[in-house]
């Protein structure tokens, strides 16, 4: 069990900061706990430091794409980024899908869709299953708009 100390002078930032430092090497595992805390700078962070679950990551761009669409773009592109290097319980393709979709929505609402597009083209050139997936993904919607 992990104990940090809490107080009214205590923020919720120096409690992440605490749980963070209690955990080396698990830093992904505290993403859910900084997004629902409204700490969203630190949570992309923590999903860019160690795995954090795509699906996880993909639920949050979903839920903040329309009132943090910054965040949601980053969660999203971090989603991305595990798939490609192969993290991930049971990821299949509709997975990947959404967390393209979720991303680029996002891409949209900020005004840098090529911008991101070439990110996760650099994602899909990853040797993966992911990677390959998302590189199928690129392929048809590259179709869908010729």
């Amino acid at each position: 069990m992990i104990h940090v100390p809490v107080g009214p002078d205590r923020t919720p930032s120096d409690i992440l900061r605490d749980l963070v430092a209690a955990t080396p090497g698990e830093e992904g595992k505290w993403f859910a706990a900084a997004k629902s805390a409204g700490l969203y700078k630190e949570a992309i962070a923590l999903a860019n430091r160690t795995p954090c679950d795509p699906k996880t990551l993909t639920r949050a761009a979903r839920d903040l794409t329309e009132t943090e669409p910054r965040f949601a773009l980053e969660a999203g592109l971090a989603a991305l980024r595990w798939i490609a290097e192969g993290y991930g319980y049971e990821i299949t393709g509709p997975d990947v899908r959404e967390a393209h979709d979720r991303t680029m929505r996002a891409a949209e609402i900020i005004g840098c869709r090529e911008n991101v597009l070439n990110r996760i083209r650099q994602l899909a050139a990853k040797n993966s299953d992911g990677g390959r997936i998302l590189a199928a993904i690129l392929r048809q919607d590259q179709r869908g708009m010729g």
